[in-house]
């Protein structure tokens, strides 16, 4: 017990006797890195900016100040360290040994990074652009070095790795969905009376563009039916909105002008059963 007692006090005395030595050096070196955390966020801020102000991609202005804010931060550390009396030579080496092992361990990660560097750097999109990818829709959101962020008309936030971005088919329609409508009239009904009617109707729907991408024509000629397509673009944030509002838009404008949408019919002829044995 007196032996445990005496080992605590020899640590004791050596803490303080350290403290006492290099206590004005410790608590100028945690001044330093104090004020070069906050210089590094705040010089991040600046040149994120600095970059927006000017007009550049909002994704790429955010990663290089978060990039300017860790190069900063690193030099700062590095020069508390020599400070302290820590060579950071043997450090550099750990690290890079260490970066090695995890390199292979996390393929599938740092795959992940190097597809969102070349995200940010090649631009294929930017935020607030409508992309679809390996099934899923929706506005970007925000742009990291590892995943892309989505976001639907229902307010989901999709979450997609950026190597299942980066070499796959993508479709990027900016910040508008493509909407596509299928109706069907009569064989009576005039096609160009149909057609102009339902131009007439979309460009009466406030927020849909008629003047890019809006097609309207026939489709098929079904069975009972002339099938008429219908493409414009919406708003992607109010995609099926506008689609539910130009399918009763066209309804209604359908029975005002007495357009008749037919519907499937079959014929059934019953054979008497005496004159087919005659």
């Amino acid at each position: 017990m007196n032996e445990e007692i005496e080992q605590l006090q020899t640590i004791s005395n050596t803490v303080t006797q350290y403290l006492m030595n290099n206590g004005l050096q410790i608590v100028v070196t945690l001044i330093i890195l104090a004020v070069g955390y906050l210089i590094a966020k705040k010089l991040g801020k600046a040149v994120e900016r600095l970059m927006i102000g000017k007009k550049i991609d909002v994704t790429l202005s955010r990663f290089i100040g978060n990039s300017a804010h860790l190069v900063v931060l690193v030099i700062v550390i590095m020069m508390v360290l020599a400070r302290l009396g820590i060579s950071v030579t043997p450090l550099i080496a750990i690290v890079g040994a260490l970066s090695l092992g995890a390199g292979l361990a996390l393929q599938g990660m740092l795959s992940n990074y190097a597809a969102g560097l070349t995200i940010i750097i090649t631009r294929p999109f930017v935020v607030g652009d409508t992309l679809s990818v390996q099934g899923q829709t929706g506005l970007v959101e925000s742009v990291h070095l590892a995943y892309t962020i989505l976001v639907d008309e229902d307010d989901v936030h999709i979450q997609i790795p950026n190597r299942l971005v980066v070499g796959e088919i993508m479709h990027n329609s900016k910040e508008e969905k493509l909407i596509e409508l299928c109706v069907g009239v009569a064989y009576k009904s005039d096609p160009h009376q149909v057609i102009n009617l339902i131009k007439e109707v979309l460009q009466g729907i406030e927020g849909i563009n008629t003047e890019r991408g809006t097609t309207v024509g026939i489709d098929e000629f079904a069975d009972s039916s002339i099938n008429i397509g219908i493409r414009f673009l919406a708003p992607t944030y109010q995609y099926f909105e506008f689609k539910y509002a130009a399918n009763l838009a066209i309804y209604d404008a359908f029975k005002q002008q007495g357009i008749e949408i037919p519907f499937p019919q079959r014929e059934v002829s019953l054979i008497n059963q005496a004159t087919q044995q005659a």
